[in-house]
């Protein structure tokens, strides 16, 4: 078995970096062999896994625009079964350059198409927009899972996306299928986020998943260490919360 999936909302600050890189590493200590792919040209996905990228580096600016292949731009990571195709900023320059060339939407599939061989999960973290990037990484994936803060705007967030998802599956990837959303940044003490809670679980049931990712110091400190938080804080809240969702997200395809 081989599963892709790709992190997704289309608004930014909600926790799609934090959630591949993180269910990626506890996927991987579980024994799965997992790559994750960094479509967003910020790059956070590269740098929070504490990956350098030279002048010689291969990116997935050069996988998309057919200079190198994705197995040559694999980079390996501070975790045994977790691999990352690192991105830079060059990647905001791969949208143009696709612009005009034919099955521009299918370019990451096709790229990663040989990854399935060797890996259990393909995790693809796309940027907060919904372009021709992002794009890529919905016709590339199987199935999605979403990140949706515990805000005011949650639900009709979500609803958008979900609308853009039927028109992918309706013109580009019948196969897509929608995994669950993923509840973060929930602060139990406040009355508005378990108000969201309750709301998304009653709006989209089904569709939700149990794990919830708590306002977690460890969480946001991560990242600018290099490291998931299984290597940097295995005890604190936030890295139980997403422990407890990797084995939720296995379990699914037991």
């Amino acid at each position: 078995m081989s599963e892709v999936l790709a992190v997704t909302n289309q608004k930014g600050g909600v926790g799609k970096t934090t959630t591949s890189i993180n269910l990626g590493s506890y996927l991987a200590a579980a024994g799965a062999k997992v790559a994750i792919i960094d479509l967003d040209p910020q790059a956070n996905a590269t740098s929070g896994l504490g990956v350098k990228v030279g002048e010689d580096t291969p990116t997935l600016y050069e996988v998309l625009t057919g200079q190198v292949s994705a197995t040559k731009a694999l980079q390996a990571t501070g975790h045994d079964n977790l691999n990352i195709i690192p991105s830079s900023t060059n990647l905001a320059g791969a949208a143009i350059e696709l612009m005009d060339r034919p099955y521009r939407e299918y370019r990451l599939r096709r790229e990663i198409k040989a990854l399935k061989d060797y890996y259990d999960f393909i995790i693809i973290d796309c940027p907060p927009s919904l372009g021709l990037l992002t794009i890529n990484g919905l016709v590339a994936a199987d199935r999605l899972l979403i990140p949706v803060q515990c805000e005011f705007y949650a639900v009709e967030g979500l609803g958008q996306l979900l609308e853009t998802v039927e028109l992918v599956r309706a013109h580009l990837n019948p196969r897509l299928q929608v995994l669950g959303a993923l509840l973060t940044m929930y602060d139990k003490r406040t009355a508005m986020a378990r108000k969201i809670v309750r709301q998304v679980r009653q709006t989209f049931p089904g569709h939700v998943f149990e794990s919830v990712i708590p306002r977690n110091t460890e969480l946001a400190e991560a990242p600018s260490k290099g490291r998931s938080i299984l290597g940097y804080a295995k005890y604190s809240r936030g890295a139980k919360a997403y422990e407890f969702l990797s084995a939720e997200l296995i379990n699914l395809y037991k």
